[in-house]
């Protein structure tokens, strides 16, 4: 049994009573007791078939789609759906929830696309300000495996998820900042994280700068830009975002050679 369910533990204020502020339109994940009948174990994306299988569902939407634009905007939901709670957690609570992948659950939407998350218990106490000790769980236990198998399975480069991820976590360790809980310990091993240029073996931290932020030539506002490209723009449904680093790029011209290089 994954330790994570072995010491369920009890907690004031519980994560759900965090959710006011800049949380107040996202729901919080089902804590403890029996998971709903269509919640399924993320421990089965360690089999390539299985991950395969759910991506399938969500793709279905996108016939003929470019599979590594499908599979990054699926990873988008469902980091983005993880992202949320495990910062609040971290940030707010200084609680390390259970959200490596042999110890949640997910609930898909009608689309095939994470949209809430079921997790045994609350969480345990963080008390390290190292920040890479701090998001241990949710970088080693969850993200990297699954980042490994999806971008074996679309022909896209991990670190275009790993793009996806860190953007996600710039964004809402931005707008925690806001939070009336903020502890402003836990916010500066956050930015600490995404300032370390390598891990402490030496690798290169592959949250590193996600994102960017300047002021164009002649405006007064702050644009935001991701290092890297989510691929999007590849499906025909899509341009960029607005966060792209491809914007101004003659993207038609590159659609149109990627189709005759089919």
């Amino acid at each position: 049994m994954p330790s994570a369910l072995r010491q369920p533990q009890l907690f004031e204020p519980s994560l759900a009573a965090c959710y006011t502020g800049p949380l107040a339109n996202f729901t919080p994940p089902l804590i403890g007791g029996t998971p709903p009948l269509e919640a399924f174990k993320t421990a089965r994306w360690r089999d390539a078939d299985w991950l395969k299988e759910d991506l399938s569902r969500f793709a279905a939407q996108y016939p003929g789609g470019d599979q590594r634009a499908v599979v990054s905007i699926w990873s988008k939901w469902h980091l983005s759906a993880l992202t949320v709670p495990t910062l609040t957690a971290n940030l707010l609570l200084n609680r390390d929830l259970p959200v490596g992948l042999d110890d949640m659950q997910v609930i898909f939407n009608d689309k095939g696309a994470t949209s809430r998350l079921w997790l045994p218990h609350e969480g345990t106490p963080i008390t390290t300000q190292d920040p890479f000790e701090r998001f241990a769980t949710l970088i080693e236990q969850h993200w990297a495996p699954l980042i490994e198998q999806l971008a074996a399975i679309s022909g896209a480069a991990q670190r275009v998820f790993w793009s996806n991820a860190g953007g996600y976590l710039d964004f809402y360790v931005n707008a925690l900042g806001e939070h009336p809980l903020a502890n402003q310990q836990a916010f500066e091993a956050a930015k600490a994280l995404l300032e370390a240029r390598n891990l402490p073996n030496g690798k290169r931290n592959p949250l590193f700068q996600p994102v960017r932020y300047f002021t164009p030539k002649g405006s007064e506002e702050v644009k935001r830009v991701r290092k890297l490209c989510c691929l999007r723009f590849l499906l025909d449904e899509f341009d960029t975002c607005g966060t792209c680093p491809l914007e101004g790029c003659d993207l038609e011209a590159r659609k149109r050679a990627k189709q005759v290089a089919r």
